[in-house]
């Protein structure tokens, strides 16, 4: 049994012919083509033309009906610690005022933003969120710039969603200011202001899903699904380690945060929420659980997020 994770090739009809090559040649029956954009056409091509293959892409969202039988969509909601690394950040900011790197207004980078924000203002109403998207996912000189930017304007807590946390990490340390990572534990980049992070952990969805292929299942029968998702309680995503700046009563906020969230005693995205815009986005007495869809098309930033989508 062969499964092939491709990542990182370029955009263009080489994605389609790289994939067509570990079919054809390598013999895979199962393909991971995790990159965002790889989902529509490649995805969506190359499973029209080989059905006997199932696909797997992290974030793209299958729809009944139009999507390939044999494509399944895998993420996680790390949104979810997102929100706790937030309400660290809150706690730990004398300012006021957080950071945040994104590299492009997509839903799953919107939901960190509005979610990271959510828990910092649960603990702290006024503070605000500065977001700067760098138009791509690897940018480490604008990366560097934006963090720079942030610290001369006072912001003492940055954190990204970027492929590679690392020149946030180092450039937040140099100018003295904290950090909350990303992806995973970046803490040996800044241990003086590394606060905590929102990590994945890929391991038990890969797994679970090897196993699965291995004993016969797939997407296009059913046996796996289409659509799998899960958070802190699944084990998708955790939380890194405290650094040595985080106080107890941070601490324990986060902690009680991260339970009421396992235990779904605590929605993060519930109304009345408004953009910051002013518009409400979800109406007062309406609560979206991590599953709705509404979620997954999600194109605002919250109030107390500073900044626009494309800026």
């Amino acid at each position: 049994m062969k499964l092939v994770e491709e990542a990182n090739v370029p955009e263009t009809t080489a994605v389609s012919e790289s994939m067509r090559s570990m079919i054809d040649i390598d013999g895979a029956i199962a393909l991971f083509p995790t990159s965002f954009g790889y989902f529509d056409p490649h995805i969506l091509k190359m499973a029209a033309e080989y059905p006997d293959v199932q696909f797997f892409h992290a974030g793209g969202l299958y729809q009944e009906g139009k999507t390939p039988k044999n494509v399944a969509s895998y993420f996680g909601y790390i949104d979810e610690s997102q929100y706790v690394a937030g309400i660290v950040a809150g706690l730990t900011s004398k300012t006021g005022k957080l950071g945040f790197v994104g590299a492009k207004p997509i839903p799953q980078v919107l939901r960190n933003i509005n979610a990271f924000t959510m828990g910092a203002r649960s603990v702290k109403p006024t503070i605000t969120t500065q977001v700067i998207f760098t138009g791509n996912w690897a940018e480490p000189i604008k990366e560097a710039e934006a963090t720079n930017s942030m610290a001369d304007q006072g912001i003492d807590v940055v954190t990204c969603h970027v492929d590679s946390p690392k020149v946030v990490m180092e450039t937040a340390e140099k100018r003295g200011i904290y950090t909350s990572g990303y992806h995973a534990d970046q803490s040996a980049l800044a241990p003086k202001g590394y606060l905590t992070g929102a990590e994945w952990d890929w391991t038990n969805i890969y797994s679970q899903l090897a196993e699965e292929l291995r004993t016969g299942k797939k997407v296009s029968d059913g046996t796996i699904p289409h659509i799998l998702r899960g958070a802190l309680k699944e084990g998708f995503c955790k939380i890194s380690p405290y650094g040595p700046a985080v106080s107890a009563e941070a601490k324990k906020a986060a902690d009680d945060a991260k339970a009421k969230l396992i235990d779904g005693s605590l929605v993060i995205y519930q109304g009345e929420l408004k953009d910051n815009q002013g518009k409400v986005v979800i109406p007062a007495g309406q609560a979206l659980k991590q599953t709705d869809p509404k979620l997954e098309t999600m194109d605002y930033l919250v109030d107390g997020v500073l900044g626009s989508i494309g800026s």
